[in-house]
């Protein structure tokens, strides 16, 4: 059985990740992980009417090609735990309905992929479920249309603004396995709020749960930065990786050093694709996962890392009637046995 040491849920079954995929559109494409992605599809579109239903092709896409690549039939699996921005994460609903297996559907916003993560692994430590996929997927336009303007209006992005990742990613995860990469911490994360406003600043309104989050982990078990080989954190981008590095050292007098990277920087360059302060969208740390993460692990490039997804728990009804935006931030530590 699972133990707990603080807020940190140390696994006994040390779930296993047997297969990972991810679908990115034609800007992910374009970018530094080009290489490392399982599909890339130049229509954004996904050949449908509206933006929302080709987000849903990108997560079926992603889980398919997952499902394909674990040698496992869609009997074999227990349930389905998806979740991503748009209303009733219907996403993630419509994009899981033709596979007719059980489903929970989560939100963390952009922390989805590591909550999702969270969720089946705490499934399989029960004994009840052997094989699960932890999903997460977002669109640009779906994402754009919801949270801000259609984009139609073609109003200016501020610096600050990041863009959303049109992609999804994909995990298997099982209770049988062999000595390949497994998770071997959790921890969920606690809401942080600094009053943050601008829905074109979610870096800040994200940093101080990212950083909640890394030191409260890193008290309950006794670790230090240096005893990993990364710290990979969601979608901070340009902004917010600044000021998490700036509050660790501040206030917790942690300095994340060289071993901390965004998924957010990663997955596009800022010079030339007019990203402004880098990638986000749930779908943004989940293809970064199920790409150069998970690939650079099993290749023996990393073999303890955590994973910390951030997400603005906002909303357009929220921001209307003038709330703060509240973060927060899940983390995995994967290990590669």
């Amino acid at each position: 059985m699972a133990t707990r040491r603080g807020k940190t849920i140390i696994t006994e079954l040390k779930p296993k990740v047997i297969a990972f995929a991810s679908a990115v559109g034609k800007k992910e494409g374009q970018g530094p992980l080009s290489k490392e992605f399982d599909e890339i599809y130049e229509d954004t579109t996904m050949g449908e009417d509206s933006w929302e239903k080709a987000e849903s092709l990108y997560l079926k896409a992603a889980i398919s090609k997952a499902l394909a690549k674990s040698g496992l039939s869609k009997s074999d699996i227990d349930i389905i735990c998806s979740g991503d921005l748009l209303n009733q994460c219907i996403g993630s609903s419509f994009g899981i309905r033709d596979f007719q297996l059980p489903f929970c559907g989560v939100y963390g916003a952009c922390s989805t992929m590591a909550l999702s993560l969270c969720m089946t692994s705490l499934m399989i430590e029960t004994g009840a479920f052997t094989n699960c996929i932890a999903a997460t997927s977002s669109h640009f336009c779906s994402a754009e249309k919801q949270f801000r303007k259609p984009l139609e209006y073609g109003g200016q992005r501020p610096p600050t603004a990041q863009w959303t990742v049109t992609g999804s990613g994909a995990v298997v995860l099982s209770k049988d396995g062999g000595r390949g990469v497994y998770i071997d911490k959790i921890h969920l994360g606690t809401i942080q709020d600094l009053g943050i406003l601008d829905s074109n600043n979610m870096g800040a309104a994200m940093a101080p749960a990212a950083k909640k989050t890394i030191a409260d982990f890193l008290s309950d078990t006794g670790t230090k930065p240096s005893d990993y080989d990364a710290i990979f954190t969601g979608d901070l981008g340009s902004v917010g990786s600044e000021l998490l590095c700036e509050l660790m050292l501040k206030e917790e007098g942690i300095d994340l050093g060289t071993v901390h990277k965004d998924c957010g920087l990663m997955i596009y360059d800022r010079e030339t694709q007019d990203v402004h302060a880098g990638g986000s969208g749930c779908g943004c740390s989940g293809s970064v996962l199920c790409s150069h993460i998970l690939s650079g692990m099993h290749k023996g490039k990393y073999r303890n890392i955590l994973f910390i997804a951030t997400g603005a728990l906002m909303s357009t009804v929220s921001s209307l009637q003038g709330q703060t935006i509240p973060g927060i931030a899940h983390l995995v530590n994967f290990r590669k046995g």
